[in-house]
């Protein structure tokens, strides 16, 4: 099993000497071996949220919305200046917010400028608020979400990229620099409704999910349901990678909560350790416990 971090980009950690805190715990991250660190995705919030966090038991998103929350492709541009083995992850990346063209760009920079350690986490988003503003269209996010991916992947995989869909039509461009990760850096679909699984069986090479200790063993039905999916479509259901972001209540729930993920069929377990203090030095301590304890091997 692998394991990941979440870089301290939001919250409480972001709201002062963020660069400082961004960069020790992705460098520490790095030299403990650690596979991945990575950010999430917001641009704007309401002052008064509305929408319903999916992904908590009452719908409160976890993060004060006037915090900072720094871009994620910035972020790991960032990191990837400043470590050298990690990989860089979008967990997720809200795929209908931007133009395909200059996504695809933009990631295939970022995995040039890192010798090939993007992973692109990337979802249909949830925040119906935040659509508004963007002038995305909410309720076709999940078709938008789709038809994005295919976007790209023709942008980093064809010379002279053609496609003809829905939302995006265009012929004989180039779209340069490729990405260093042939055919294109690993896609990770993130999301538990019936069509981010299906996505991740057809367009995905993993899924990103969350486990949550008030349903501790969902995560496994929806692994289950990938592969059934993946079959379903002609793929090999283990040539994917499933990971998820743990919602443990504490360190030593999630420590004893790994055979439980490894016997659900997780391959990769991404950790906030920010999450469990609120003392910045203590990240770090708890980032180098958990590695001994997992037996980690140093870089």
């Amino acid at each position: 099993m692998e394991f990941g971090v979440v870089l301290p980009h939001i919250g409480a950690f972001a709201r002062e000497q963020v660069v400082e805190r961004i960069q020790a715990v992705a460098q520490r991250a790095d030299t403990l071996g650690y596979h991945s660190v990575w950010v999430g995705d917001h641009v704007v919030f309401p002052a008064q949220l509305q929408s319903k966090y999916p992904y908590h038991p009452e719908g409160r998103f976890p993060v004060d919305s006037n915090d900072n929350f720094l871009d994620p492709l910035t972020v790991l541009s960032y990191v990837a200046a400043c470590t050298t083995t990690v990989r860089l992850g979008t967990g997720v990346l809200i795929v209908p917010y931007r133009n395909p063209v200059v996504t695809a760009k933009m990631v295939a920079s970022m995995d040039v400028l890192s010798h090939g350690r993007v992973i692109l986490g990337g979802g249909s988003g949830w925040l119906r608020e935040e659509f508004e503003v963007l002038h995305a269209p909410y309720r076709q996010r999940g078709d938008q979400t789709d038809e994005y991916l295919q976007v790209m992947k023709a942008l980093w995989t064809q010379d002279q990229a053609h496609f003809d869909g829905r939302y995006e039509k265009f012929s004989d461009i180039v779209c340069a620099p490729k990405p260093v990760q042939k055919p294109h850096p690993p896609i990770w679909i993130g999301g538990h409704s019936q069509r981010a699984l299906r996505r991740t069986a057809t367009l995905g090479d993993g899924w990103y999910g969350h486990v949550f200790w008030r349903d501790p063993d969902a995560f496994a039905g929806d692994i289950a349901a990938i592969k059934r999916l993946a079959e379903q479509a002609g793929r090999d259901p283990d040539s994917l990678t499933y990971a998820a972001l743990s919602y443990e209540r504490s360190f030593e729930d999630v420590l004893a909560a790994l055979p439980r993920y490894e016997a659900g069929g997780l391959d990769h377990v991404v950790l906030a350790f920010f999450a469990w203090t609120d003392q910045f030095d203590e990240v770090l301590r708890l980032m180098e416990r958990f590695a001994g304890e997992v037996g980690l091997t140093p870089r």
